[in-house]
């Protein structure tokens, strides 16, 4: 079994040396970190002509961003109806649709830049962990549909088997615009087209120290310094200091995934038959799907800790004994994959971005990353280049997450919470 990112381990590594490049001179913006949010603001900003140079600790792709379950679903964290309570129609609804365009954005992305990453919309499919949140999905549904131009169709536990080879849950949502995708192919195709629009990526290149200098600010890396007029920082659950600011604003949750050995078409078709992305209606949710090379692919927060080995080898025997729960055919099938990564939580959920002391952000996507750092890394150079509007996200508070200091120690206390709220919710 390996414990690395089954995304990472097949995608192409034909990148150009990105490790040795020298760090000097001048940018125009220098962006810091090499996930979705990072390389699409520096393909933008370079496509309107800015010089862009970026800086990845590791290499592109390396966090969140190839991580993930690649999923890009419509969907807020939160839920649409508890945003409604929260903030009104107008303007949940307003944020709900970005979601959606988020999709549009990567399905554009991948047709413009010619990228092999087996993007399709098949769709998602909730699944009802209990009885009682069947009648939660009729609401959903019954807001969405009407009011929101959704296509949302329910499905009974009576017809669950044309969806899903488990009989495991009492009733589904499938929602037809949700899409699935290679994250790791994207990712890196991302960073070839990016490079191509005149992007310099320096990889294994961490910001050590950021220093005002006049109107713009000096970087400071392993391999040299820099001057640049604007950054942008786009680190997600990875920020580390010199950005304590932004650090105690997020909590690093974990999240899990293993993936089996190829399985035969036969059996694919029984577990998934619509081959739709797949999650669970819990707080604590386990989320799957077949791979384009017809593994299952199963992940969800097994356990609130950060990513390590031994952590992730832990919570791959969790997702394991989860997965033979809802598919006990594949008690005998082989895990080749265990991996872990950090997804980036706000304290309510939502997404933050904008602008500190001269240095713009966008951060907090709260497991829906995939569609969301997309949009957002379009939506920050469009930002950045004298478009206040195009920061949807402008009016939301950075709250500070009380009693975070640095290292996320109140995880389990979270896990606790949300594992008592699934007992009894």
């Amino acid at each position: 079994m390996k414990f690395t990112s089954y995304w990472l381990d097949t995608a192409p590594t034909g990148s150009p040396e990105r490790s040795t490049t020298t760090v000097e001179g001048h940018t125009d913006v220098a962006v810091i970190g090499g996930g979705l949010t990072g390389v699409v603001a520096a393909l933008h900003l370079a496509r309107g002509g800015a010089k862009v140079a970026l800086f990845e600790q590791d290499t592109v792709g390396f966090g969140a961003s190839g991580r993930n379950g690649g999923m890009a679903t419509t969907g807020m964290s939160i839920g649409i109806r508890d945003a409604v309570d929260k903030m009104g129609f107008e303007k949940a609804a307003s944020l709900y649709r970005t979601y959606g365009q988020g999709i549009d954005l990567i399905e554009k992305l991948v047709t413009d830049e010619g990228i092999d990453c087996h993007f399709a919309r098949p769709g998602k499919l909730i699944l009802a962990s209990k009885p009682a949140h069947v009648q939660g999905f009729e609401k959903t549904a019954d807001l969405l549909n009407t009011r929101l131009g959704g296509d949302l169709q329910l499905v009974p536990r009576s017809e669950l088997r044309r969806e899903i080879g488990s009989d495991a849950f009492h009733g589904g949502m499938v929602d037809s615009k949700s899409a699935s995708l290679h994250v790791g192919k994207y990712i890196r195709g991302l960073g070839e087209a990016a490079e191509r629009a005149g992007v310099t990526i320096h990889e294994h290149a961490p910001v050590q120290n950021l220093t005002k200098v006049g109107s713009g600010h000096e970087l400071e890396t392993p391999r040299g310094r820099i001057r640049a007029n604007q950054v942008l920082l786009a680190t997600g659950a990875y920020t580390r200091r010199p950005f304590r600011w932004h650090q105690v604003r997020i909590a690093p949750v974990g999240s899990f995934i293993i993936a089996t050995e190829p399985l035969d078409e036969s059996v694919c078709d029984d577990l998934l038959p619509t081959r739709r992305v797949a999650s669970d209606s819990k707080n604590l949710l386990n989320y799957f799907r077949i791979t384009p090379d017809n593994r299952l692919l199963f992940g969800g927060r097994a356990r609130f800790a950060m990513s390590n080995p031994q952590s992730d080898e832990k919570s791959g025997t969790i997702l394991r004994d989860a997965m033979v729960h809802v598919f006990p055919q594949l008690s005998d099938a082989r895990i080749d994959y265990c991996w872990g990564g950090l997804v980036d939580m706000t304290l309510d959920r939502m997404v933050k971005a904008g602008q500190h002391d001269g240095v713009y952000y966008s951060m907090g996507y709260a497991g829906h990353g995939v569609q969301m750092a997309t949009l957002m890394g379009r939506q920050m150079a469009e930002y950045m280049s004298g478009a206040p509007e195009a920061n949807i996200w402008r009016d939301f508070e950075f709250r500070r997450i009380p009693g975070h200091f640095g290292p996320p120690w109140f995880l389990p206390f979270a896990g606790a919470y949300y594992k008592f709220k699934d007992r009894v919710g």
